[in-house]
């Protein structure tokens, strides 16, 4: 015959069972990608928990929501995605929600539809990169205020004023960014790189941009693609190209011995850095968890290795 459980083991259970369902607490609001839950922190301050589907170095192109996911999504008061199929087939998942009353918002619905790229090979597809260009990405801002703002009325006017700021923030760094490409020799402004995820940010900085891949991961490169990547570079006198942290280097490193130049670093594409990876440049402090320092990171190693 089993002992009968005694008061103290009770009471030990249930507050171990309190302590384990508050670590798996689900945050207010989820954003798929780090650069979406960055700004998102930034405008909901402490009034709102803000948590991220994605983590550091994933590529969003080819990520699949898994069962915890869902949960979570399920679970949260407001989903921020970037949109323009960014998150490709998981954007089917967010339709659903939203029709069943989630509160669900695209941050690419506030981008002017005249401001949207769409590449030759992307069949009409608009480019979902907007992050490249810190004064568009500023555009999105208004997207998460008023989603925000909707969903948690108490707070509409800190949230309000955090998105003006971060808009001053981001006119600041795109400013930056214009004079610091502007050091490379306007012949030297060519950048290549594993996938098409930088043309927003060439346009916005003056760099001819040529990805090996599309505007999307999804698909491979063929062997043509990559002989004529090798021909252009030499043809063009490059002399370094860049690696993405969301993107297998292989490729890109197969392509610098084929081609007789280096690698001139890694570029975050498509996610931000480690929380905590603080970079020093010209003494200048920035850590490449948050959206700022990750375009900052991007500019420096592209005007260090170009120049």
């Amino acid at each position: 015959m089993k002992a009968p459980l005694t008061f103290s083991l009770l009471l030990g259970l249930f507050l171990s069972s309190c302590t384990k369902s508050s670590r798996t607490e689900s945050p207010d609001v989820i954003a798929t990608t780090t650069m979406i839950a960055d700004m998102v922190r930034v405008i909901a301050g402490e009034d709102v928990s803000v948590g991220a589907l994605m983590r550091p170095g994933v590529d969003p192109h080819l990520y699949k929501a898994s069962p915890a996911d869902v949960s979570k999504l399920n679970q949260a008061k407001v989903i921020f995605y970037n949109g323009l199929l960014l998150e490709g087939k998981m954007e089917d998942l967010f339709k659903r929600l939203a029709t069943d009353g989630k509160a669900v918002r695209a941050v690419s619905d506030t981008v002017p539809q005249e401001k949207r790229l769409a590449p030759e090979d992307s069949e009409g597809h608009p480019d979902p990169h907007i992050w490249g260009d810190a004064r568009l990405w500023a555009s999105t801002v208004d997207a998460v205020v008023a989603q925000l703002s909707a969903t948690f009325p108490e707070h509409k006017e800190d949230f309000e004023g955090r998105g003006e700021g971060y808009k001053v923030d981001l006119e600041t760094l795109h400013r930056w960014a214009v004079k610091r490409v502007a050091k490379i020799p306007e012949d030297r402004r060519k950048l290549v790189t594993s996938h098409d995820a930088f043309a927003y940010f060439g346009q916005a900085y003056g760099l001819e941009v040529v990805g090996v891949q599309g505007i999307s991961t999804a698909s491979d490169p063929s062997v043509a693609d990559r002989t004529r990547m090798v021909d252009f570079i030499k043809a063009n006198g490059i002399t370094a190209i860049f690696v993405e942290s969301s993107v297998n280097k292989t490729l890109i490193e197969q392509i610098a011995a084929d081609a007789d130049v280096s690698v001139g670093g890694e570029l975050f594409s498509d996610a931000m850095g480690e929380p905590g990876d603080v970079r020093t440049v010209n003494g200048d402090s920035y850590d490449v968890s948050t959206y700022i320092g990750m375009l900052k990171h991007n500019v420096n190693a592209i005007v260090e290795a170009l120049r």
